[in-house]
């Protein structure tokens, strides 16, 4: 089974287009092209036989729920940050189908910014969302066509809803694309959230938290640069101090010291930044251990620094103070995790010749958490290509039309099985 040349087609005009989110690009970044991007998808979707049920973005209220990042809710007081990405359903099949007969597929439209120019050589797509994730949004339409070529019972007997969704990127961890669609009943009986997993099921999901570390002091003049309160020194002390620390928790979940930033000039002292953690974690119990892993190791680094550079000349204003100055809060935190353990999902993927993830392989932190605690469903993340291998969210992101067609085949497999299991026990 391959990608048809409208399949090639599509997704090089997907590709092509921009839909990097506002957390992304940023206030002075180009308005994300979601709307455009998914009405592509849908008519290309449509001529399977999919109709849309649903194409509008989150509302305000969605926001108001716990576990929003406080970047999002921030950036959603400007109303132009909703409505600039929009999420689509679509549906295969009548209504009257039941949920118990009904496969969710979720692919997310939007990306990080930046990525490789578009390009197709015959074997290899380039660009960004190449693999994570318009391939597999495309792919996905090929295998859910060829099953219908295969089961006339597939959109009568049984539905396919698919969520294209925004908010997956950026930090925004599907609060505005994926989990209002889930609890607005958008889901099966099967889930599949389409990221890579070189072919394997994945029925486990990783929730992820953002520490920061801000400083609050005054700027200083060149010239006197021991009269103001050194951010940069003070917030490069305490990354490498509670990178260490963290290390030893590396083994239970990532732990990402990301962005510090106090400023770009070289005649200035700056006495205001901060400093960005991402940690994961698998179950509540690892978030909150990780919580408090990061609370001492921020108390421990402040005092360490207080101590050693209370003696400088440029430095002791900024170690006097540091303990004021300095502040760890959590932008974003108790997220859930899902840890899938639908046996009759698991054995019906099995029985469709898909292979599951390793136990002892690290999983990663997707929008599937959001089906945690769903009643009467199962959920797997299930994917072309690898996320490291691929070079998702950097600058050579690929992916080779081999594996698209792989997946494909896989989608093909699994709907002609799920169709003639849930019928067979009509």
């Amino acid at each position: 089974m391959t990608l048809t040349d409208p399949d090639r087609a599509l997704l090089l005009r997907l590709l092509d287009t921009p839909t990097a989110g506002p957390l992304e690009v940023g206030d002075a970044g180009p308005a994300p092209r979601l709307w455009e991007a998914q009405h592509e998808y849908a008519r290309a979707a449509e001529r399977i036989g999919f109709r849309v049920v649903r194409h509008a973005p989150a509302e305000p209220a969605d926001l108001a729920a716990d576990g929003v990042p406080a970047t999002v809710r921030e950036a959603a007081a400007d109303p132009g940050f909703l409505a600039d990405q929009p999420s689509l359903v679509l549906r295969l099949g009548p209504e009257e189908v039941p949920r118990e007969r009904t496969v969710m597929f979720n692919v997310h439209l939007d990306t990080v910014a930046g990525g490789p120019p578009v390009a197709f050589d015959g074997e290899v797509f380039h660009g960004r969302g190449a693999i994570d994730a318009k391939g597999p949004a495309v792919a996905l339409l090929s295998g859910v066509r060829a099953a219908r070529e295969r089961s006339a019972a597939l959109g009568r007997d049984s539905a396919v809803i698919v969520q294209a969704v925004a908010g997956e990127e950026g930090g925004a961890m599907g609060v505005l694309g994926t989990r209002p669609l889930v609890e607005r009943g958008h889901v099966g009986r099967l889930n599949v959230f389409c990221e890579p997993t070189s072919g394997r099921f994945l029925t486990r999901s990783t929730a992820s938290m953002t520490a920061r570390v801000s400083v609050h002091g005054d700027d200083a003049v060149d010239d006197r640069p021991h009269t103001g309160h050194n951010a940069s020194v003070l917030l490069g002390f305490l990354a490498q101090r509670m990178g260490r620390s963290l290390d030893g928790r590396a083994r239970e979940g990532a732990v990402c010291v990301a962005g510090l930033h106090t400023g770009t000039l070289h005649n200035r002292v700056y006495g205001t930044g901060g400093l960005l953690l991402n940690l994961s974690y698998g179950d509540a119990g690892a978030g909150h251990a990780l919580e408090e892993a990061v609370t001492t190791a921020f108390d421990t680094a402040v005092a360490e620094f207080s101590h050693s550079f209370a003696d400088t000349a440029l430095f002791a204003r900024t170690a006097r103070d540091a303990r004021r100055l300095t502040r760890l809060d959590w932008p974003k935190r108790g997220l859930p995790v899902l840890d899938d353990r639908d046996g009759w999902g698991h054995d019906l993927l099995r029985g469709a010749g898909i292979p599951p993830w390793p136990e002892d392989e690290p999983a990663f932190t997707c929008d599937a958490i959001w089906m945690a605690g769903v009643p009467g469903a199962c959920t797997v993340v299930l994917g072309p290509g690898d996320l490291a291998a691929n070079g998702a969210h950097g600058d050579a992101e690929f992916a080779r039309l081999s594996d698209l067609d792989g997946f494909a085949a896989t989608v093909a497999r699994l709907l002609t099985s799920f169709t003639d299991e849930t019928i067979g026990r009509l």
